[in-house]
C-alpha cells in the first residue's frame, strides 16, 4: 500500500490518517459523523475474489452477534461489495504487544499469565458466537488502559492458508510464524483449537520476544510448522509457563487445551506466584500502559476534521431518509414480527458474489431488516459459524 493516496472517506467514515499497513491492506483512523473514532481496514483488491467476498460478508454478519467481552475490538460495519472491501471496528488506544516487548523486554511470568487469562475469557465469548479469529499473533493484541484487546477481528476470510495466499510477498511472513499446522496445510475447516494455538504464540512472544518457528523465508518457516517432528522454540520461557504454552502449541489440535482450561491454568499460576488475577491485571496495565505517543491516547477530531464531519453530516441530511414506509407496521420494542423477513446466509460452497445470489436484499434495506430479524438471524449465523466459516 506504499505510495497510495490517503482516502478522504471510506464508507460513512471520514479518514484522518493511516495507522498501519500490511500485506492485506491498510488500517486508517477515521471518525463517524457523530465524532467517534474508528479503525477502518481496507482490503487490497488483489487479495479478494467472489468466494472470499461471500465469506467476508458472512463473517461480518456473524461478528455483529458477538457480545459479553471487552477483549475484542467491537465490530461496527463492513462493506464486502465495495471495490476495496472494508470493515470498521472500535478504535483501541494503546500499543501492540510486539511494541511493548520491543521497548520493555519480555514480560514477567505473572503478567504473561494475566494476558492469557484475560484473552482466553474474551475468546470464549467469540467462539460462543460461532466465529474464529484465525490470525492471532502478538501484533494483533493491543495493551492499554483496559488491558489486552484483540484487534483485526473479522478478517478470517482473507487469511486462508492456501499456497496461493502464502505466496503473496509480505503477507505470510508475519502470519505463518504463528499459524497452526492445520491452517498451514491449507485446511479451511479449522476449529477453536486454531485460536488456542494462536493465543499460545501470543503468550510465547510476551514471555520471550520470539515466535515458535523462525526462518529467513516463509517457505522455510512453513516447512517447520507442518512437520510433526519439528518442535517449537520455547527457549527463554519461564518454567511455570512452559507446560501450558507447550500444550497450546501442540501439533495435533486435539492435544491442545480448551480455552476454559487455559484460563484456569493461568489463574492457578498467578496464585502460585503469590498474586491474584485481579491484582495481576492491575500490574499489567500499570507496567505496559504508555503515557505518551499518539497511539496511546484516545484520539479527538481537530478543527479541520470537525469541519469535514459537519460537511458529511449535511450531505447525509440532504439525502432521502430511509425509514418505515407509510402504512408499514413497526414491531414493538424488544420484539420481532410474527413473520420475520428472511436474510439468506450463503453456503461456504457458494462462490458467487453476494450481490449475485438470489434473495439478497438491497443494501438500503438491510439495516431495517436486521432489526426485524435479529433473533432468527442469530441462530442461523451461529450455526454457519460453527461449520468453520
Amino acid at each position: 500500500m506504499t505510495g497510495v493516496a490517503l482516502p478522504q472517506q471510506i464508507g460513512p467514515y471520514v479518514v484522518e490518517r493511516c495507522i498501519g499497513t500490511g500485506g492485506m491492506g491498510a488500517v486508517y483512523l477515521a471518525y463517524s459523523v457523530a465524532g467517534d473514532p474508528v479503525a477502518v481496514k481496507v482490503i487490497r483488491p488483489d487479495k479478494i475474489d467472489p468466494h472470499s467476498r461471500a465469506r467476508f460478508e458472512r463473517e461480518a454478519e456473524i461478528a455483529r452477534t458477538i457480545s459479553g467481552t471487552g477483549r475484542v475490538a467491537r465490530f461496527l460495519d463492513a462493506d464486502p461489495l465495495a471495490e476495496q472491501p472494508w470493515l470498521a471496528m472500535d478504535y483501541v488506544p494503546g500499543r501492540p504487544l510486539t511494541e511493548v516487548v520491543q521497548d520493555q523486554g519480555p514480560l514477567p511470568a505473572s503478567l504473561v499469565a494475566s494476558v492469557g487469562a484475560l484473552l482466553a475469557e474474551g475468546l470464549t465469548a467469540v467462539h460462543g458466537a460461532g466465529l474464529l479469529h484465525r490470525d492471532l499473533k502478538a501484533s494483533n493484541v493491543i495493551l492499554g488502559d483496559f488491558g489486552p484487546v484483540i484487534i483485526d477481528f473479522g478478517l478470517g476470510a482473507f487469511l486462508e492458508a492456501s499456497k496461493g495466499s502464502m505466496s503473496q510477498p509480505g503477507t505470510v511472513l508475519g502470519t505463518v510464524r504463528c499459524m497452526p499446522p492445520e491452517q498451514a496445510r491449507g485446511e479451511t475447516e479449522v476449529t477453536a483449537a486454531a485460536d488456542v494455538y494462536g493465543l499460545g504464540t501470543v503468550l510465547l512472544h510476551a514471555a520471550t520476544g520470539h515466535a515458535p518457528y523462525d526462518g529467513t523465508r516463509w517457505e522455510a518457516i512453513a516447512v517447520q510448522v507442518v512437520n510433526p517432528d519439528a518442535q517449537p522454540d520455547l527457549s527463554g520461557l519461564p518454567t511455570g509457563l512452559a507446560p501450558l504454552v507447550s500444550s497450546m502449541l501442540a501439533f495435533d489440535p486435539d492435544d491442545r487445551p480448551a480455552l476454559g482450561q487455559v484460563t484456569r491454568r493461568c489463574t492457578d499460576l498467578l496464585r502460585e506466584l503469590g498474586t491474584s488475577p485481579a491484582r495481576a491485571r492491575h500490574a499489567l496495565i500499570q507496567q505496559t500502559r504508555s503515557t505518551g505517543g499518539a497511539s496511546a491516547r484516545f484520539p479527538q477530531p481537530d478543527a479541520q476534521m470537525l469541519d469535514r464531519l459537519e460537511a458529511l453530516d449535511k450531505q447525509l441530511r440532504e439525502q432521502p431518509e430511509a425509514g418505515i414506509e407509510p402504512g408499514e407496521e413497526v414491531p414493538a420494542s424488544g420484539g420481532a414480527p410474527s413473520e420475520p423477513v428472511p436474510v439468506p446466509v450463503p453456503s461456504p460452497d457458494d462462490d458467487r458474489p453476494a450481490a449475485a445470489r438470489p434473495g439478497r436484499p438491497p443494501a438500503s434495506q438491510r439495516v431495517a431488516e436486521e432489526l426485524r430479524t435479529r433473533y432468527a438471524v442469530r441462530g442461523q449465523l451461529t450455526w454457519s459459524g460453527q461449520r468453520g466459516s
